[in-house]
């Protein structure tokens, strides 16, 4: 884990409502390079970007608490729900959040895992912590390709399916756990069942603490968390939302886990989010716990998903940015990665 100076969260501006009934608004605000912004969104919602970067179907910028750019492809508006992929994971590191600062979990002792209790079980030592930092040493492999050869693949869609978490956490240790990070949407499913477990809750009952204790207070009235037939949440991968719900999401994180006088996450929880975990060399962006770092500058944290979904926070500009679409893994989802970076550079002085 790395010691390195984070910088800080930007306080709510004074005077600037909270957008937990509805967004403010500032669209003809200045403060950035509104032109080479408005170019940026002209080609990602092009024909042309179709080869490039592939379809974009959302994008919101907040900057500085207000809603200052907003754009939506044909068929789909602010009412619109869009898939979160794995942006799902950062979803579920604020619900653990919640049972810690409650006093329910301690992400530093040995998980909850039934499927790890025999004595002789080198996996019962495992940590939240090191699920959360993908740094387990469980083996998985995260890589969407044909069922049989991808984890994720026959976890979410095949026989793990019925339920995601045991299946998870039926794999062996492939490294001593805090010595390798790799990224497994399995872990994050062992997570959610965790803090379920934590909770006592399970099913329609924890989805209604998800909105009680996290959803509800932000205004987010749109989220749909999936859970499979043991009532345990998708914590991987499945939280539809709408594009705005998901900018008050990461505006929580922006401003620390408090809301409007609030404190919705325990202090310090957003700092331990993104702490760098060491990550492999070959390995382009960081990683902090279920959030990934240096997407659009290096102080920058984000939640990403699937085909191109991300959630982006930029403390040092006070900046969110929220993009949906599909888009390919490889060239083109290194595409949308550098747009987004740029249109982050838009708003520096």
């Amino acid at each position: 884990m790395s010691t390195k100076r984070l910088v800080p969260l930007p306080d709510h501006p004074n005077n600037l409502a909270w957008p937990t009934e509805a967004w403010p608004e500032a669209f003809d605000a200045g403060g950035f390079d509104r032109d080479r912004c408005t170019d940026a969104l002209d080609f990602a919602f092009s024909a042309a970007a179709l080869e490039k970067m592939g379809e974009t179907h959302a994008f919101l910028a907040v900057h500085k608490g207000q809603v200052v750019l907003e754009r939506y492809a044909e068929g789909r508006d602010q009412t619109s729900t869009f898939p979160s992929w794995s942006k799902a994971k950062s979803i579920t590191q604020a619900l653990v959040g919640i049972l810690v600062r409650a006093g329910k979990i301690d992400i530093h002792a040995p998980a909850d895992v039934p499927e790890w209790q025999g004595a002789d079980d080198p996996r019962r030592a495992i940590t939240l912590d090191q699920l959360l930092r993908m740094s387990s040493g469980l083996k998985f492999t995260e890589d969407y390709v044909d069922s049989g050869v991808s984890d994720v693949i026959e976890m979410l869609f095949g026989a793990g399916s019925e339920n995601v978490a045991a299946h998870a956490a039926n794999f062996p240790l492939a490294q001593d756990p805090d010595t390798f990070w790799n990224y497994s949407s399995g872990t994050s499913n062992i997570v959610a069942r965790c803090a379920q477990q934590a909770l006592g809750q399970s099913g329609e009952a924890f989805q209604a603490w998800m909105f009680d204790q996290l959803f509800t207070p932000l205004g987010m009235r749109s989220p749909q968390p999936k859970f499979d037939a043991a009532g345990t949440f998708i914590g991987s991968s499945f939280c539809y939302a709408t594009a705005r719900d998901f900018a008050r999401f990461g505006l929580l994180y922006m401003r620390d886990g408090v809301w409007d006088g609030e404190r919705i996450l325990p202090e310090g929880w957003v700092d331990y989010a993104r702490t760098p975990t060491k990550t492999p060399p070959d390995e382009p962006m960081g990683y902090g716990a279920h959030w990934w770092l240096g997407l659009a500058g290096p102080d920058s944290f984000s939640a990403n998903g699937y085909e191109g979904q991300f959630t982006v926070c930029v403390p040092s500009l006070d900046l969110i940015l929220v993009r949906h679409g599909k888009s390919e893994a490889g060239e083109k989802g290194d595409a949308v990665r550098a747009w987004l970076a740029d249109m982050a550079e838009n708003f520096r002085a």
